[in-house]
């Protein structure tokens, strides 16, 4: 097991209360009469989640818009963020305001609060708090998939491990390799879209397969993946090929931030989506390629070691 996997089982002993879900999913569930409250916190570190000559206000924005993906994934309607901020160079300082700006208002979603601390290290770190309402309930969880549903996933995968090569060998990228990897989107209004629809849902943070394998083991199902269909971008298979190789890579790197969700094979996805898969009896992660099974990569995508 990584460090991350357990600790965190180390906190599920503590995390009792309902509303946490027993930390199968990445956000509280708290039921408030007629309203349903959806927190989430997540937290990004110096050279492991940006470059140190990253612009702090692309740090930022993609604070924000790693928690409101957590949001997105439950259907949720953001309502406001509290942050919590390492104090340091007043340059930088003054750049990740900017950036924060920036995102709050493209978002919409309101500053609430938060916290700060000095910087005595030579490493930064910063968190974000989400909150949202459901909009629809009951909010989608990861442990719904049932045998039968198909697996979709939004968008392109790849296209933010493409950027941060380029960016971290200090060549150009592409506008939307550097966007993606840099300022990715949180997929709030597809979220809300298919809230009503889905059997289950998540997003894709830490690598396609990394986190189906989360879904399948959430709902004691099996999840099978063609990497012939894994949808891929003109400029990433420009740079990096359409090989096996590169999908494998595409769907196990992460920071693509799209839905990951289940559905009946007789309903249809409300937004534009790809079928990547079928839900089956079993337990785990498959993958297949052109009809023949695949081995599982020796790294599924990210984890904190």
């Amino acid at each position: 097991m990584t460090a991350e996997s357990t600790f965190i089982e180390m906190m599920r002993a503590l995390a009792r209360d309902p509303a946490a879900r027993g930390l199968l999913d990445d956000t509280a569930v708290i039921e408030l009469g007629q309203e349903t409250l959806i927190l989430t916190h997540d937290m990004m570190a110096e050279d492991v989640h940006w470059l140190p000559k990253a612009d702090p206000a692309d740090v930022a924005w993609k604070l924000v818009s790693v928690n409101l993906s957590d949001l997105a994934a439950k259907g949720a309607r953001p309502l406001g963020v509290l942050l919590g901020f390492m104090l340091g160079d007043g340059d930088w300082d003054r750049r990740f305001a900017h950036g924060l700006g920036q995102a709050l208002a493209h978002y919409g979603v309101a500053l609430l609060g938060g916290d700060t601390v000095s910087n005595k290290g030579d490493k930064r770190s910063v968190g974000l708090t989400a909150i949202g309402a459901a909009t629809h309930r009951p909010v989608p969880a990861r442990s719904g998939a049932r045998a039968g549903d198909l697996l979709y996933v939004t968008g392109h995968l790849g296209d933010a491990l493409a950027g941060f090569e380029l960016i971290e060998a200090g060549l150009e990228a592409p506008d939307e390799l550097a966007t993606a990897y840099n300022r990715p989107e949180a997929r709030l209004s597809e979220g809300q879209a298919l809230s009503a629809l889905v059997t289950a849902m998540m997003d894709v943070s830490d690598g396609l397969l990394l986190d189906a394998e989360r879904m399948a083991l959430a709902s004691k199902v099996e999840i099978r993946i063609d990497i012939d269909t894994i949808p891929l971008s003109m400029a990433y298979r420009r740079m990096r090929g359409d090989g096996v190789d590169s999908r494998l890579q595409a769907a196990s790197w992460g920071d693509d931030y799209q839905l990951l969700f289940t559905l009946p094979e007789d309903v249809h996805p409300s937004v534009t989506a790809t079928c990547v898969g079928v839900v089956s009896e079993g337990s785990g992660l498959v993958l297949s390629h052109k009809g023949e099974r695949l081995p599982l990569p020796a790294s599924l995508g990210y984890q904190h070691h």
